[in-house]
């Protein structure tokens, strides 16, 4: 039998991925999840820093991290710098600062492109689910495990939550446009 919530639940992940991306772009304001894109070359693997160190934000536009191991600061701060966070952080014994400065015009506007440039991307995976679930159906309407009614039932079903899902990635896209525009 056909499982129309499997590619609702693959939707969802998709989403959530799509969110936790947005959320470690820089706006204006000193956020910890920044960080979580950066991954730093330590005991022959690649990590991410909150296994490294604690992170703080004491103000509005600025992130503390404080380095458990003092041997990883240096490879923390370059890690920081290779980064496309654009910051940069100053090094005070096993403490790194990263003031967050605020965002030019320019800035605001690359932010806009590579926000919509990540929904297209959420979008498309959405829609290849779509695909994929479609796809199943015209398999168990050709095997004749369902009649054609049950199949246009489902691609409405599918289509239904395609929809709410790209619906939920426009509202994203927007409410995290608003944020980076005010200053």
């Amino acid at each position: 039998m056909f499982n129309e919530k499997t590619y609702s639940q693959k939707m969802d992940k998709t989403f959530e991925v799509f969110t936790k991306e947005l959320s470690s772009l820089r706006t204006g304001r000193a956020n910890a999840n920044m960080l979580d894109i950066v991954k730093v070359d330590v005991y022959g693997q690649k990590m991410p820093i909150n296994q490294l160190a604690s992170i703080t934000t004491p103000e509005a536009r600025m992130i503390n991290i404080q380095v458990w191991d003092l041997n990883n600061v240096t490879l923390i701060d370059s890690a920081i710098r290779k980064s496309e966070l654009g910051l940069n952080p100053q090094i005070d014994g096993q403490l790194i600062r990263l003031p967050i400065p605020d965002l030019s015009e320019e800035r605001r506007n690359e932010m806009k492109k590579i926000i919509k440039t990540m929904g297209e991307k959420c979008k498309v995976s959405i829609r290849n689910i779509r695909r994929e679930g479609n796809d199943e159906l015209k398999k168990m309407l050709k095997s004749k495990t369902i009649s054609e009614d049950e199949e246009k039932k489902f691609e409405k079903i599918i289509q239904s939550v395609t929809d709410e899902h790209i619906k939920k990635i426009d509202e994203k896209i927007i409410s995290k446009e608003k944020e980076i525009m005010k200053i």
